[in-house]
């Protein structure tokens, strides 16, 4: 019975990595159709710099689990194109320019994922948000899931 049970957790994971693979391909295809000028990891980073204004490298290293020379590479080709600039400590701030580039580009994917979702109900896109939420605050060094309170 034991076995059976395993054998079920391993089809409903391989099912939920198919589903997130799937929408990462979406979601980096989505943002390459409506800004052409970014990578879906430079949006990611853009977005991530506009939350935590003043953030430097290695934390946003540490928040996508990449190593700090990747990132690092990635905000230079955003500074170099204005998106993004670093003070005298090194923390990156978005740009005017980056924050209209951002903003544009955030209520073009807003627009697709209200069309995607349309006939959910308001407690299904609840549900969703605070799974996914769970999901992306799980440690996944400990293994542990310290998302798992009302706050994100």
């Amino acid at each position: 019975m034991a076995s059976d049970a395993k054998s079920s957790d391993d089809r409903v994971n391989e099912e939920l990595l198919d589903q997130l693979s799937l929408y990462g391909r979406r979601a980096r295809g989505a943002v390459e159709r409506i800004a052409p000028e970014l990578s879906f990891a430079e949006y990611s980073l853009l977005g991530q710099v506009s939350a935590e204004d003043g953030v430097r490298a290695h934390d946003l290293a540490r928040v996508f689990g990449l190593d700090k020379s990747t990132v690092s590479r990635q905000l230079a080709g955003l500074t170099r194109r204005g998106l993004i600039e670093r003070d005298e400590s090194r923390s990156v701030r978005v740009t005017p320019a980056g924050a209209r580039l951002l903003r544009s580009t955030r209520a073009a994917l807003l627009e697709l994922l209200g069309d995607r979702i349309a006939d959910w109900s308001p407690e299904e896109r609840r549900t969703f948000a605070d799974l996914m939420r769970r999901y992306n605050a799980a440690d996944p060094e400990s293994g542990g899931d310290h998302g798992h309170g009302s706050h994100g």
